[in-house]
Order: structure tokens, then C-alpha cells, then sequence
């Protein structure tokens, strides 16, 4: 089913969605929004990658394509049934491109992951994009830039909790190689060097992950490629090399043994797209090699991120950065006065963000300290009494005083 929607807005396009499966049925099993923000030289290419991947992690599938229109205007598609999950095509016009953060907010599943996912060109610090902001994992592709050793090093200098980078994920099937390569033979490794195509920023990152690794001396050379050629890891007993000439297939030697021939083909895009959308937790073995890969540079590392540890006598929650959920209820407030035509400091918008915070919090009640547990507890000379303490009944007797008495004191009874 393809649903077309000219010159709409967010409301339209969610009353549209539900009223297609009020009629076709509901779609069960959605696990995540993956946000795509397409090009449109790329974009059938994109767009094949992201169903790809919507076959294997069924998802609602946002594709965000910025035209160059002058006029404002929000044109969408939706596809449904046809598809995995659920489509959603936004073609942003005008001053609209600038605000796509508040278009999507209010189309992203409730209460499931959000990815958001650049394929091209991406900015330069991923946390802090429109988008970006929305999602709690955020791909990029070093490999898809003009210039790929540039976007990875900028990647490493601005890197945050939740990036990752595709050229990261064409890594995989050559770390187990090696990996498997020092179970068979364990050994002492004395150095290593990866060759490669001069632009591939996969090796830059595989040479910086060897290093953290082995904690020895990586050489990056150079090939004609395609992607990585070889791997060379030299040990007393001789050199562990993997090799790969045709992109298709690498010989695989280790001292002792005879060479043998392994697949390990290029991976499309759509494949490492797969792959990457099975974790949402934060990669920490990454963002050690893009560490290892600022000092290979000659450039200073950015700082460790605040992993939330609070100082003694300090808020748990002192100096931890914004959750992405956390950016979602902003944007959401923001959207809702918007929504309403109020200005932002009138009476208006203030009543709007109470109605907000009232649906989106349940605050547990606490009768102790309300105002009519406060009036049960008044005596009857009208005092309160402090919340939690019975009001003192006739017969009670008065509390011991360590004041010094007003009244006479008795005299002394006569001994008989």
C-alpha cells in the first residue's frame, strides 16, 4: 500500500498511518525507528540498504531527503504491507530543512530505540546534529565521504557514546582472522603492518586496533587495493600474513602449516548495515582504536566521557550528559506549545508545558505533607501540628521540660 501526502504536516502523516491499519491490520514485532537521511544521487541505493536491514530488524523506517525547493512544504509517502515494518518517505522544502528534528520527533515509536543513520556525507559531530540528538545509536560511513581519512579522524576527535562508523564494522571478518590466526599459533608478537589503498580508513583504524592490541609497532603501507590487501604479523617463529589480491578471497599462512585460501569478500552496504543494528550499546573497543588512532596522528585525545560517577555528597546525577530520551521530551514540549500557536513566554504556553509534564510524569501522591493532612492535624486552638505527629489528646500527659518551672514550688510535708 502507498499512501501520497502533498504539502502535510507531522499529524496528517501519523492520522494517515493509523488509519491504513485500522483497515489492513496492525503491524507487531517493530523494534526500533532507524531515521535515514538520504540523499537524493543515493537515495535508491539508501533506500535498498535500509529495507535490507528492515527485513532482519523489523523497524518504522524514516527516510529524510532535503530537496531544494524554496517554498516551505512538507511532502511524504508512506508504504505499508509491501515493506518490512513500516516507510515513511519526508521530502523537506524551504525553511523546513532546517527544522526536520521537530517533523520526525513526533513519527519515532514510543518506547523502542532510536538509530539514526547517515550514508553519505555527516556531520561533524553526530551528538550534537538535529537528528542526531534524537537517537541513541548514530551510524556513519568514513568510506562514503570525499575525503575518508579526514572523516575518520574527525569522527575520532568528536566521538560520543552511541557512534559508530561502517568503516569500523568492514573490520569484523579480518579481526576474527587474526584472532583465530594467535589461537592456532600462540606466539609473541614483535610488529605488524597493514597495506592498503592510500584513501581506505579501514586500515588507518586496523593498524590504531593492532596497537591497542599487541602494544607494538604498526606500519601502515600502502597498495593499490581495492580496501585492504595484506596483514602481516611478525613473531620469532616466522610471519602470520593474510593476504587478499581479488576482494573475494585471502591466503592465509601461519609458520608450521600449509597456506590455506578463506573466503573474506568486500561486504556490500547492506550487510554491514545488518550487522550494525544488532547492538545498541555503546562500543567501547572502538573508541579505544580511535583514541590510539588520534595519537598515531600526532593529535591530542579528547578527554573519557563523564561515566556519571558522582563526586562525594554530589547528585547521582551531577555532570551526566543528556540522554537522547531526555532530548525527545524537550523537543516534545517544544513541539507541543508550537503546536498550539503560543508564544513561548506567554501565560498560554506555560499552561501547555504543565499539561505536558502532568501527562508524561505520574508523581506519586504524598498525603503527609498535603494541605489536608495538614488541616486534620490542626488542634483545636487552631496550631498545627507538624505533619505525621498525632495532635495530643486531654489526657496526655506534657512532655518533661528542661525550662525551669514558674509556678511555687511545694514545701515539704512535716514528718510524722
Amino acid at each position: 500500500m502507498l499512501i501520497k501526502l502533498t504539502d502535510t504536516s507531522s499529524r496528517d502523516i501519523i492520522n494517515a498511518v493509523l488509519k491504513a491499519r485500522s483497515n489492513i491490520g496492525s503491524t507487531t514485532g517493530m523494534v526500533m525507528t532507524l531515521m535515514v537521511e538520504a540523499e537524493q544521487r543515493t537515495f535508491e541505493r539508501t533506500y535498498q540498504a535500509a529495507l535490507v536491514a528492515a527485513r532482519e530488524h523489523p523497524c518504522r523506517l524514516i527516510l529524510v531527503v532535503r530537496t531544494m525547493g524554496k517554498t516551505d512544504k512538507l511532502d511524504a509517502e508512506i508504504h505499508l504491507a509491501d515493506v518490512p515494518g513500516e516507510v515513511i518517505l519526508l521530502r523537506l522544502s524551504g525553511e523546513l530543512r532546517s527544522h526536520a528534528d521537530s517533523i520526525v520527533l513526533p513519527l519515532l515509536l514510543p518506547d523502542s530505540p532510536v538509530v539514526m543513520w547517515w550514508p553519505a556525507r555527516s556531520p561533524e559531530r553526530p551528538g550534537d546534529d538535529l537528528l542526531g540528538s534524537l537517537a541513541d545509536r548514530r551510524i556513519t560511513d568514513a568510506e562514503g565521504d570525499p575525503k575518508p581519512i579526514e572523516a575518520i579522524r574527525t569522527r575520532a576527535r568528536y566521538h560520543s557514546a552511541g557512534d559508530t562508523d561502517l568503516a569500523w564494522t568492514r573490520l569484523t571478518k579480518w579481526r576474527a582472522l587474526l584472532a583465530a590466526a594467535l589461537d592456532q599459533y600462540p606466539t609473541i608478537v614483535q610488529s605488524a603492518s597493514v597495506s592498503a589503498a592510500r584513501t581506505n580508513a579501514p586500515a588507518d583504524l586496523m593498524a590504531a586496533w593492532l596497537e591497542t592490541r599487541l602494544h607494538v609497532p604498526v606500519t601502515r603501507g600502502y597498495s593499490n587495493g581495492p580496501g585492504i590487501t595484506q596483514i602481516k604479523m611478525e613473531t620469532p617463529g616466522g610471519s602470520i600474513v593474510i593476504s587478499r589480491e581479488d576482494a573475494k578471497t585471502a591466503t592465509y599462512s601461519i609458520p608450521g602449516q600449509p597456506r590455506r585460501t578463506v573466503a573474506l569478500k568486500r561486504r556490500d552496504i547492506n550487510e554491514l548495515l545488518t550487522e550494525e543494528l544488532r547492538r545498541m550499546d555503546a562500543d567501547d573497543i572502538y573508541e579505544g582504536t580511535l583514541h590510539q588512532l588520534l595519537i598515531r596522528c600526532g593529535q591530542t585525545p579528547p578527554p573519557p566521557a563523564d561515566k556519571g560517577i558522582a563526586a562525594p555528597g554530589e547528585s547521582p546525577l551531577a555532570g551526566t550528559a543528556r540522554t537522547a530520551q531526555e532530548v525527545r521530551e524537550d523537543s516534545g514540549e517544544a513541539v507541543t506549545v508550537a503546536r498550539t500557536g503560543a508564544r513561548s513566554d506567554s501565560r498560554k504556553a506555560a499552561r501547555v508545558r504543565r499539561r505536558f509534564a502532568a501527562s508524561t510524569t505520574a508523581p506519586a501522591a504524598t498525603p503527609s505533607t498535603s494541605a489536608e493532612a495538614v488541616a486534620e492535624e490542626v488542634d483545636s486552638a487552631g496550631q498545627p501540628q507538624p505533619a505525621g505527629q498525632p495532635a495530643p489528646s486531654d489526657d496526655s500527659q506534657p512532655a518533661p521540660s528542661d525550662a525551669p518551672s514558674t509556678s511555687a514550688p511545694e514545701e515539704p510535708k512535716p514528718e510524722s
